[in-house]
Parts: structure tokens; C-alpha cells; sequence
């Protein structure tokens, strides 16, 4: 296990007597140029952190192969950063956890849980040194196929797209299929780039009338391809962020998740300033959207009900 030096300790407040930028290590499937990460500098530079000045950031991007996040979270702490952030998938997390102890860890836990998984003792008190934010994806898979059950009535078959960041959804999800009586057809992506024609062409034929994604890192890397695969295949499809639903997706229902990214650079700020993280709450999102594209439901011959356009935060047109 690697720990960093003393140079990494608590309190912040000394280091605000040096002259040194703050170093930042971020470890993330999704790239800094990227929507998400886009958010979380802008965020920090109205905090006052510029990068350059009196911020510097180490990013890696990386797939989703352990020895490669392992291989970048051992630089990373290597580095003498400061705080380390990692993006939404559960395997970067843990390799930070595993690499130290004593560095202050911010989570986006946007694809996980990161309670069930042991990495913080309580919501209201983390412990230790992770903290950060939890979009609770796993509760709003099953969210996500009981709207989806109410936009297309007549379909009880749908094909469901996972991978290995989002096992924990699609488990949650084939629980709520049977409690709903549909029926999944599970394909999970494997390697990149993921082949979505060959993916839906394994589920059974009935099925490949509606999609529901999982939240994936990879899917919202992806998104472009994934959303014009869907509307050339006639597919209603959920997803989990309003951005694919903008590119004409059918629908998606979740926190924004873009913005919480920008919610995770107030924590940086915070631990910066000298609170520990055993002692700063994880912050659950409070506000959940549900976006829905009605040229797309048009075109796909749907019917919306008016309760769930009423119900919706916003509708494109």
C-alpha cells in the first residue's frame, strides 16, 4: 500500500502560509476537456483557483482496465498532490482508497455506491479521508423502468446495455423488472469502442423496441454515437442524463450530473481551507430531472401521456 509524506497532512490552513499551488489529482475515465471536468475548473476558478497560478492539476485519463487505473493512481500519489478527485466509476475509487490513507479523497460517486461498498461509514460522517458527493444510481435504475413502463405501456420487453462500471445497476434493475413483470434482456459492453449494433443484435428480437442504459462512463463518453445508434435503430431509449437527450434521445431521468461535478470543486475548496473530510457530509442530489424529446417520441410513433409531460422538467421540441 502506498501513503504519501507528511507534505499531505491536516490541517490545510498551513499551507495556506506557503507559496505553493494547491495540487490536485484527478484519475478519470472521461476527459478534462470533457463537459464534466469542464464544470468542476470553472467552479474552481470562481472559487479562485486558477490553474497556473495558485492551482495545479495532475489528470490522467484512463480505461477501464484495473492495471491501468492502478498504474495512474500510484503516480498520481506519487506526485505530492494534495487532494485527489476521481470520477464517477467505483474501480478509480477504490484504487485511490487502496493507495492512501492520508491524502484527502473528494468522490463523484455517479456510477456507485459508495456506502454499500464500504468506502465511507456514514452519509452525515464519512470517516477517514474520502468524502465527496453519491448520485444513487442504483436506486434510480429501477426508477428509470417504472417511467419507461408508463411511456411505452404496450412493450413488457426491453433490452438493457451495462458494463462493468454499472454491474450494480443493471442487478438493481432485474430486480425491479420482475416486481414490474418485464422483461430484461441484459447485454453488457465489454471492450471499447462498444459495438451497440452487435450488442443489440444479441438480445431476442422482441425485445429490441426499447433501451434502457445504464449509467456508464464509457456510455457518456460515447454518448453522440450511442444516442445516433438508438434513433437509427427506431429505439425508445432511457438514459440517465439530459445531455444524450439533447443529442435526441428519447428521454432520461437523474440528477445533473455535470453540475455535481461542479458541486465536488466546493469540496476541494473546503478540505483546502482545512475541514476533514471524515467530518463534511457525502451530498445527495436534490433535484432529479426528467427531460424528454417529443420530436424524437414523434417520430417514434409514441403517445406521451400528458401527466408525464406535466410532471416533466423539460420537454424538447
Amino acid at each position: 500500500m502506498l501513503l504519501c509524506g507528511a507534505s499531505a497532512t491536516w490541517p490545510f490552513a498551513a499551507r495556506a502560509q506557503k507559496t505553493r499551488p494547491l495540487r490536485l489529482g484527478i484519475v478519470a475515465i472521461t476527459p478534462r476537456t470533457g463537459p464534466l471536468w469542464v464544470t468542476f475548473e470553472q467552479r474552481l476558478r470562481q472559487l479562485g483557483y486558477v490553474d497556473g497560478q495558485n492551482l495545479t492539476i495532475e489528470f490522467i485519463q484512463v480505461d477501464l482496465r484495473d492495471d491501468t487505473i492502478r498504474t495512474a493512481m500510484t503516480k498520481i500519489v506519487s506526485s505530492d498532490v494534495d487532494i485527489i478527485v476521481t470520477g464517477g466509476d467505483e474501480f478509480i475509487a477504490k484504487a485511490a482508497i487502496a493507495a492512501t490513507k492520508v491524502i484527502p479523497i473528494v468522490i463523484a460517486a455517479i456510477a456507485y455506491d459508495p456506502l454499500a461498498l464500504g468506502y465511507i461509514a456514514s452519509i452525515a460522517r464519512p470517516g477517514g479521508n474520502v468524502t465527496g458527493l453519491f448520485a444513487e444510481q442504483i436506486d434510480l435504475a429501477s426508477k428509470r423502468l417504472q417511467l419507461m413502463k408508463e411511456v411505452v405501456p404496450r412493450s413488457r420487453k426491453m433490452v438493457a446495455f451495462w458494463d462493468r462500471a454499472s454491474a450494480g445497476q443493471w442487478q438493481a434493475a432485474q430486480t425491479t423488472a420482475e416486481t414490474l413483470e418485464l422483461e430484461l434482456a441484459g447485454i453488457e459492453l465489454r471492450d471499447e469502442p462498444y459495438d451497440y449494433e452487435g450488442a443489440l443484435g444479441m438480445a431476442p428480437a422482441d425485445h429490441r423496441g426499447a433501451l434502457i442504459a445504464m449509467t456508464s462512463p464509457i456510455f457518456f463518453n460515447d454518448r453522440k454515437r450511442l444516442t445516433e445508434f438508438t434513433l437509427r435503430r427506431g429505439l425508445a431509449a432511457m438514459f440517465y442524463q439530459r445531455e444524450f437527450v439533447e443529442l435526441g434521445a428519447l428521454l432520461s431521468y437523474g440528477p445533473n450530473i455535470v453540475a455535481l461535478f461542479g458541486r465536488a470543486a466546493d469540496y476541494v475548496d473546503r478540505i483546502a481551507k482545512g475541514a476533514k473530510p471524515a467530518d463534511l457530509p457525502v451530498e445527495l442530489p436534490t433535484k432529479f430531472e426528467l427531460i424528454f424529446n417529443l420530436k424524437t417520441a414523434r417520430a417514434l410513433g409514441l403517445d406521451v401521456p400528458t401527466s408525464l409531460l406535466l410532471r416533466a422538467d423539460e420537454v424538447i421540441e
